[in-house]
């Protein structure tokens, strides 16, 4: 007997899509639909549908409206991921689909037609409950499976404020950038380090950036993963967050959190980082208080006992084969 066929639709590999689509793949045959614009050929989507037994979207948008929708017209389960840009709405940082419009359209259209939405934390769930109309009974919360990074081992620290994401002008607010660049001044011993690619937000970050502030641009995986290694702190200070993927990941890597309370952000973190605002004098009160003295061990353990791999395969699985039984479908012998 053939395995169940999942059509596996993104419009960025970025590392939690990467992830899912690995840990399916270990199960299923997994067709992978990567759409990289709006220019979208209905009939190959239409195609590759068929062909499958479920649809399986990452977030509510342009690439995902024909598979949600010819899924429902074919009867097929369609599981769509969201809780990011498509049910946000944060008008002070310029951000979200929520805001109105077309793409508030879009989401909303795409979540009717999906048989099973997927969440990454609470914070997702209630903002999806609020924001688009959705059923509570359509959502499940799986939280993200963090491919732990392995400290350096070195008894030391540098004195290094290190915080993550592309730099495009509605992330210098909704991530935080720009109130970090400008702590930076309060802390002249400090590097600031910014990792991620620049857009059309880049000059003001560099025009708000004193002397101890780097902007690295893009690294690779194995890059970013010395800084997580190398950096005292890591700091999260914004002002939406539906879950906290590289600050989970720093924290894996004994990294202290100076974040926000906001989203999703007390889920993950819990009781193991600093709170504060996204003030720069308060991010940099944070990171001195970090620095004095807290055990690296323990936001690690955090990360690796409560968000592991091994609990979003089990639930992700879970959750296909659930949709597979509803719709009716035989759950067919696993790829080996």
């Amino acid at each position: 007997m053939r395995s169940n066929r999942i059509l596996f639709v993104h419009n960025q590999l970025q590392s939690f899509v990467r992830i899912d689509l690995a840990l399916l793949r270990e199960r299923w045959i997994v067709d992978e639909r990567y759409e990289s614009s709006k220019r979208i050929n209905p009939a190959a989507v239409w195609s590759d549908v068929r062909r499958a037994d479920l649809v399986f979207c990452w977030f509510a948008s342009w690439h995902s409206l024909f598979p949600a929708l010819f899924a429902r017209l074919l009867g097929k389960p369609c599981i769509v991921v969201v809780g990011g840009y498509d049910t946000a709405n944060v008008p002070e940082a310029g951000y979200g689909s929520q805001r109105g419009g077309l793409r508030r359209r879009i989401v909303r259209t795409i979540i009717g037609a999906a048989t099973r939405l997927i969440v990454n934390s609470e914070s997702a769930k209630r903002e999806t409950l609020a924001n688009t109309g959705a059923p509570d009974g359509k959502i499940t919360v799986i939280y993200h499976g963090i491919e732990p990074i392995t400290p350096s081992g070195a008894p030391e620290r540098e004195k290094i404020a290190l915080t993550v994401g592309g730099i495009w002008r509605e992330n210098l607010l909704r991530k935080g950038l720009l109130p970090f660049v400008q702590a930076a001044a309060h802390l002249p011993d400090w590097r600031f380090v910014v990792v991620g690619k620049g857009y059309d937000g880049i000059d003001d970050l560099r025009a708000a950036a004193g002397t101890n502030v780097e902007l690295t641009g893009f690294v690779d995986d194995a890059a970013l993963a010395d800084w997580y290694r190398r950096a005292s702190v890591y700091v999260q200070a914004s002002l939406h967050e539906g879950f906290g993927m590289s600050m989970a990941e720093a924290m894996s890597a004994g990294c202290i959190p100076v974040v926000t309370r906001v989203g999703a952000i007390p889920e993950v973190v819990g009781d193991v980082g600093i709170y504060t605002t996204n003030a720069p004098a308060e991010i940099a009160a944070g990171i001195a208080r970090a620095a004095a003295g807290f055990d690296r061990d323990v936001p690690r353990h955090r990360i690796m006992t409560e968000f592991s791999l091994a609990r979003r395969r089990a639930a992700l699985h879970a959750a296909i084969e659930n949709a597979l039984h509803a719709s009716g479908r035989p759950i067919e012998s696993p790829v080996h």
